[in-house]
């Protein structure tokens, strides 16, 4: 009876647009810091008590003061507060009712070149990082292929750098990982490199992964009928951060993000 109430109470919520995106399965919820919650003990209305969930992931609830819920479902929510109830001999068979009010908690910023950049409410225990680039449409056209998780787990400071094709990709999923609330996902504008001369589409371009200086003078179009791809010259910053200009470089070399390449007249 109280598992039926707690899913009427959260869908009632939903209804009223009070928890946003909550959840499908609102009983599979992890409640975490800023949460909004309603308590109902049945035919004991003094025990009704609105509450918001703290930065320790405790309420203050009557007679037994404090009480952890932050990360519990639900349905473990409520059976803590009645175990509570019951040892303490306030209420012999409490029937406790927890309604999510409004989301603030156990939600993870994804930010950068994504199509609908946001926070989203992680929606159950095992939300990854697909589920998540999902919610955010995924990376934008300029948007690179990894993605920075950032995060705090077991008390430290938490930061991973993952390669969306891999997530799709490799078998085994080992870089999909769990997202917990406050995580926060960006993905960082694409590398580009720029050609300029007597280039058919002289401009600025993405970096695709692997390509070589003959696949970036092949974005651009070629050379003109002017132009003279022998005489190519490669302006690049170095350690020191200084441009060299390396003359008539390898095609095969790989390109490297803000290389420039011109294209110069023939001399025929």
């Amino acid at each position: 009876m109280k598992h039926l109430l707690g899913r009427l109470g959260v869908l009632l919520a939903l209804a009223l647009g009070l928890c946003g995106a909550v959840v499908a399965q609102g009983l599979d919820y992890a409640l975490g810091a800023g949460d909004a919650i309603r308590v109902q003990v049945f035919q004991n209305p003094d025990l009704t008590v609105e509450a918001r969930v703290s930065e320790t992931g405790t309420i203050n609830y009557p007679l037994i003061g404090q009480v952890q819920l932050g990360g519990l479902s639900i349905a473990a929510a409520e059976k803590k507060i009645a175990d509570a109830l019951r040892t303490g001999g306030f209420v012999q068979r409490p029937q406790v009712n927890i309604v999510l009010v409004a989301v603030r908690g156990n939600q993870v910023s994804v930010l950068g070149q994504v199509n609908r950049p946001g926070r989203f409410p992680l929606e159950t225990f095992n939300t990854r990082v697909t589920d998540m680039l999902a919610m955010a449409g995924g990376a934008t056209q300029v948007g690179d292929d990894k993605v920075i998780v950032t995060g705090i787990r077991e008390g430290k400071p938490f930061r991973r750098v993952i390669d969306i094709p891999a997530l799709y990709l490799l078998p085994g999923g080992e870089q999909d990982i769990v997202l917990v609330g406050g995580d926060s996902i960006y993905v960082h504008r694409a590398p580009v490199f720029y050609i300029y001369g007597e280039a058919q589409r002289p401009g600025s371009y993405r970096i695709e992964r692997g390509m070589t200086i003959m696949q970036a003078l092949a974005q651009g179009g070629g050379p003109t009928a002017r132009g003279d791809e022998r005489r190519l010259k490669l302006h690049r910053k170095n350690a020191q951060g200084a441009v060299e200009v390396i003359q008539r470089p390898p095609m095969t070399d790989a390109v490297l993000p803000d290389d420039v390449l011109y294209v110069t007249e023939s001399l025929f």
